[in-house]
């Protein structure tokens, strides 16, 4: 079975058909710059056009960075203000939406380095935020959003995200140092059994992960950034029966 899935970034906006069966992508991803002011009219627009770019008439799924509860838009650190109180279900045609690091998760639990994995699991995405994922057993616990746990009196993802990362222009080894105090933290808090890092940087992660040293066991995403699209494909899969 192939599912539309869309994963809506602060930067871009990329979709692909996915088969849900095999936790792949059924064709090449479509990548679309996000729009700025990222507010909701024109974001939507980029989504008819990866839509229409696949010719596509069955279930699609969308992630959303933010908190999202029965298709409607809760929080919008990344995007614009705007989004806050959107119904983006009904603003995407129907569509299956999701936090965005959720999907990711679901993807990398189902398919991934989480696949058979019991206790705590915690995926983290790196991009203009930082993205979460909390399982136990195996269940999302949903909209974590722990990149925004205060860390040095604000947003941790304002000091560790991959964009600080660029915007302070940091090497590779002192950006590793904000994410080590950053996952130490979150170690504390939550005593995972496995952290997953995905996101851009998860495809660079030689540069920077042997610099990380915490307790818990720490692997990149094998989805690697298609994990956001597959998650959302197959959440919509699964609820379109």
């Amino acid at each position: 079975m192939e599912v539309l899935g869309i994963d809506i970034g602060g930067s871009g906006i990329k979709g692909a058909p996915v088969d849900v069966t095999a936790g792949k992508l059924a064709q090449e991803r479509l990548r679309i710059p996000t729009p700025q002011p990222s507010k909701p009219e024109p974001v939507a627009e980029v989504v008819r056009q990866i839509v229409d770019h696949f010719a596509w008439s069955g279930p699609v799924g969308v992630t959303f960075p933010g908190v999202v509860r029965d298709g409607v838009v809760h929080t919008a650190a990344n995007v614009h203000h705007s989004w806050i109180g959107v119904d983006a279900s009904d603003l995407f045609g129907g569509a299956c939406v999701l936090n965005d690091a959720d999907a990711a998760g679901i993807a990398e639990m189902t398919f991934g380095e989480g696949r058979d994995r019991r206790g705590t699991v915690l995926m983290l995405t790196f991009g203009t935020g930082i993205g979460s994922a909390l399982f136990t057993d195996g269940v999302l616990v949903p909209n974590t959003e722990l990149g925004h746990l205060e860390l040095r009196g604000k947003d941790a993802e304002l000091r560790a995200s991959d964009k600080a990362r660029e915007d302070h222009e940091l090497s590779w080894d002192k950006w590793a140092g904000r994410v080590e105090e950053y996952l130490r933290h979150v170690e504390m808090l939550f005593s995972p059994s496995l952290i997953v890092v995905g996101g851009g940087v998860s495809k660079k992660a030689h540069k920077w992960l042997p610099e990380i040293h915490i307790d818990t066991p720490i692997v990149p995403a094998a989805l690697q950034n298609e994990a956001g699209i597959i998650g959302a494909a197959q959440m919509a899969g699964s609820r379109a029966g």
